[in-house]
């Protein structure tokens, strides 16, 4: 790859993260996995009430920590589908979810300010997916983690995340109510 050297066992455990993802989304649509996204954290901000802050145990993430995250995530999809669609194979950088969370995020942050944030990326994304054609779906950057993602690809990716956290979320919530 131009400019980058991936390790192998990097490499590895990239692209086994990957194909998490992606049988996390099975074959579903995408686009609409993704539509339906806000409306489920949503329902789980109500749903959770006084225990959105609660982490299951120290070290794990709260609901709200999990939303935080998919809405950090979505901030950074938004440059590399943009990256991917304006340049020839740009470098992704990849950056360190926990390290994020905790640096960005706070205890007493609202979550309809992170959900209004998401909701507007979101949104803007799928609309920039759904006006692409197949050529620019096809268009790769290369991950220096895990090597060529095309936008097609990514774009798939950021849907089983969406399942994967969600996940994560309902099941701090149920620790938390233990």
């Amino acid at each position: 790859m131009t400019g980058m050297n991936v390790d192998a066992d990097a490499l590895r455990e990239g692209l086994a993260y990957q194909q998490s993802l992606l049988a996390a989304l099975g074959d579903d649509d995408p686009a609409e996995v993704q539509a339906q996204a806000a409306a489920h954290i949503w329902a789980l901000v109500n749903e959770a009430g006084d225990d959105l802050r609660t982490r299951p145990e120290p070290g794990e993430w709260s609901v709200l920590l999990c939303i935080a995250h998919l809405t950090d995530a979505e901030i950074v999809m938004a440059g590399r589908y943009r990256w991917v669609l304006a340049h020839d194979q740009p470098e992704l950088v990849g950056y360190d979810q926990a390290l994020w969370v905790d640096a960005l995020h706070r205890a007493d942050e609202d979550p309809a300010d992170l959900l209004r944030q998401f909701e507007v990326l979101r949104v803007s994304n799928i609309e920039l997916w759904r006006g692409s054609t197949e050529a620019e779906r096809a268009r790769v950057g290369l991950h220096g983690e895990r090597g060529p993602e095309s936008f097609d690809l990514m774009f798939r990716m950021v849907a089983g995340h969406d399942r994967v956290h969600l996940d994560q979320a309902r099941r701090a919530l149920e620790a938390a109510r233990r």
